[in-house]
């Protein structure tokens, strides 16, 4: 092999790989650190958590397994979206909420690591793993914050274990995907399928992805989209079929009603379920039901905007754990 040939496969580094180790440590100073949970045999869940919970007692055996405790502060668990894991999707957000709150963060079935031989692929199933774990985290209530698919998540998680849910934000979602909104917005976004949207598998997709889901486009060089979509869109067959699982029919539509305060917070310029959504959806949900728009925000107003997007959810949470 020639030296010069040498030289460019050394430098054919991923930029977002590399990326991966920096924000582990900056979140890691936050104090929050990553764990896996295991739901059942063959069901993995890697989530990042409040340091603190994992303390080793003083008398301990450096053998024995260092069980998760119960967190001292209020908690808050954050799901992402579609796009990436979590702590990606949320890193703006951990050094500001994990002062006052204990973070929880997961990474969904097919996301980040987390894994399921179970062929079930609802949102139902998602919601199920995420409480079952945070139960063997030593959770029992927890505010809610979810984006995008984990926006369905969250209301699945609302629904079945209301018990267990003090309030929650949800931005950039619906309640349901069904059949009749997939091909409406489909149609309206110039879309076949939501594999094609959200799967994309060139850089050319994946940038008109990236357009759709920002308030004003920003360049980045066409490498960076390359391994974005190496480091990030993985598990692919699996995913597809998370979204095939979303699609529900329109008869088979209900809406719950929820116990909990439900605050609905948008990018006031969000082009994959514009802001139409959030205000159809304040009304079915009642007067449970509050709505804030972000201004110069699209679909990733939590990335784009993330004081004002960190400054608004901070209050509402505090206006409602005040009332607690």
């Amino acid at each position: 092999m020639s030296p010069s040939k040498h030289i460019s496969k050394k430098t054919m580094v991923n930029f977002v790989e590399s990326q991966k180790p920096l924000l582990y440590r900056l979140i890691k100073l936050a104090g929050v650190i990553p764990y896996t949970v295991e739901t059942e045999p063959g069901t993995k869940m890697n989530f990042w958590i409040p340091k603190e919970t994992l303390k080793r007692p003083k008398k301990f055996d450096k053998n024995a397994t260092v069980e998760p405790q119960k967190p001292t502060k209020p908690v808050l668990l954050l799901i992402h979206g579609f796009a990436a894991e979590g702590i990606v999707t949320w890193q703006f957000q951990v050094r500001s909420l994990a002062k006052k709150y204990s973070v929880y963060i997961p990474d969904l079935l097919f996301f980040g690591g987390s894994y399921s031989d179970n062929p079930d692929r609802s949102p139902a199933f998602q919601a199920h793993c995420l409480v079952k774990s945070l139960r063997i985290l030593g959770v029992d209530k927890f505010f809610l914050v979810g984006f995008s698919y984990g926006g369905m998540v969250a209301f699945k998680i609302a629904e079945k274990y209301p018990e267990m849910v003090h309030a929650m934000v949800v931005s950039g979602s619906i309640l349901a995907m069904t059949d009749t909104i997939s091909e409406s917005n489909l149609n309206q976004l110039g879309f076949k399928s939501s594999a094609d949207l959200l799967l994309p598998t060139s850089v050319k997709g994946l940038k008109t992805l990236f357009a759709l889901a920002v308030h004003r486009t920003m360049w980045f060089p066409n490498k960076l989209f390359k391994d974005f979509i190496e480091v990030m869109i993985t598990n692919r067959k699996e995913r597809a079929e998370l979204l095939e699982a979303l699609v529900i029919s329109n008869k088979d539509v209900t809406i719950p009603r929820f116990q909990q305060k439900i605050h609905l917070m948008w990018g006031e310029s969000d082009q994959i379920f514009n802001i139409g959504f959030a205000k159809k959806m304040k009304e079915q949900l009642g007067e449970n039901a509050t709505m804030e728009s972000i201004k110069k925000a699209g679909h990733l107003a939590h990335l784009e905007r993330p004081c004002v997007y960190n400054r608004c959810l901070k209050k509402f949470l505090a206006s409602v754990y005040s009332e607690n």
